[in-house]
C-alpha cells in the first residue's frame, strides 16, 4: 500500500513527552527516489532552525488521526545538530546528524538504506573508540547528498518524449520502506486537468533549472495512466 506525502502534510508530530510541531515537508535522494528526513515545523517550540527526523525516528503511520509518533524525546530533538533554515542539507551534516543519533549511514552499504535493508528504529550498539576512527575516515570520502524537497519539486513541470504534458501533484511512498514507488501527474490545464501516476522507473532525469521532470514515456501513454489511489493507510507493525 502507497502513502501520498501531500496527505502528511502539516499532520502533527508527537515525541515521547509531548508535541513537537507538524510536517512541513520531505526530503528526498533523487538517485534512489527514497524519503531521507521529514522536515518538522516546530511552530514557536524551536525558532529560527530547521529541524530534520530520519524515518528511524518515527513508529507507525496513524494516517487517520493526523497524527506521526515519533520515538524521540523533545530534549533529544532540541539538541540534535541544528541545520539553518533554507540551507542545503551537506553530506557533512548528515554525518553528524547520524552520529548524534547512533544511527547507521544510509549512504554505506549496497541497499537503498545502506546495509540495513530499511529503515530500524531501534538505536544499534555504541562503536568502540577504534571502530569510530576507522568510520570517520571512510565518511571523509563520502559522496555529497542528493537530497531535493518534495514541496519543491511539486509544480514542476512533465516532459514526456513528444511534449510537455502536466505537472508534479503528489508522490506516493512505500509506507513501511520509504521509497517512493508513483510520482502523481495533473495533466492537462492546472485547475480542471485530470491527475495519473507513474511509476518513478519512468523517470529519466529532473532538471532543476529548468524546473522538470523527464520522462521516457510519450503523452499518449501518461494520459492512459492510472488514477492514484489516496485511501488513507495505516502501516503495519
Amino acid at each position: 500500500m502507497l502513502q501520498s506525502l501531500k496527505k502528511i502534510y502539516g499532520d502533527k508530530l508527537d515525541a515521547a513527552d509531548g508535541n513537537i510541531g507538524h510536517v512541513k515537508d520531505f526530503y528526498f535522494d533523487d538517485q534512489n527516489w527514497t524519503v531521507r528526513y521529514v522536515v518538522v515545523d516546530t511552530g514557536t517550540w524551536l525558532t529560527e532552525r530547521q529541524v530534520l527526523l530520519a524515518p528511524h525516528a518515527f513508529g507507525n503511520f496513524h494516517e487517520s488521526r493526523k497524527l506521526l509518533a515519533v520515538n524521540l524525546t523533545r530534549k533529544q530533538i532540541e539538541d540534535s545538530p541544528s541545520i539553518e533554515t533554507h540551507r542545503t542539507v551537506s553530506r557533512r551534516y548528515e554525518e553528524e546528524y547520524h552520529r548524534y543519533y547512533g544511527w547507521p549511514y544510509y549512504w554505506e552499504g549496497d541497499g537503498v538504506w545502506g546495509m540495513s535493508g530499511f529503515p530500524i528504529l531501534e538505536l544499534p550498539q555504541k562503536l568502540l573508540p577504534y571502530e569510530q576512527a576507522a568510520t570517520i575516515a571512510l565518511q571523509n570520502k563520502s559522496p555529497d547528498a542528493h537530497l531535493r524537497s518534495t514541496q519543491a519539486v511539486t509544480g514542476y513541470h512533465i516532459h514526456a518524449t513528444d511534449e510537455i504534458i502536466g505537472h508534479v501533484s503528489d508522490f506516493m511512498m512505500d509506507a513501511k520502506s520509504w521509497t517512493i514507488q508513483q510520482l502523481v501527474i495533473k495533466t492537462g490545464h492546472r485547475f480542471s486537468g485530470k491527475e495519473v501516476q507513474i511509476s518513478v522507473s519512468n523517470i529519466d532525469r529532473i532538471s532543476y533549472e529548468e524546473s522538470t521532470v523527464f520522462v521516457n514515456l510519450t503523452k499518449e501513454a501518461i494520459e492512459q495512466s492510472p488514477a492514484p489511489d489516496l485511501a488513507p493507510v495505516i502501516a503495519a507493525d
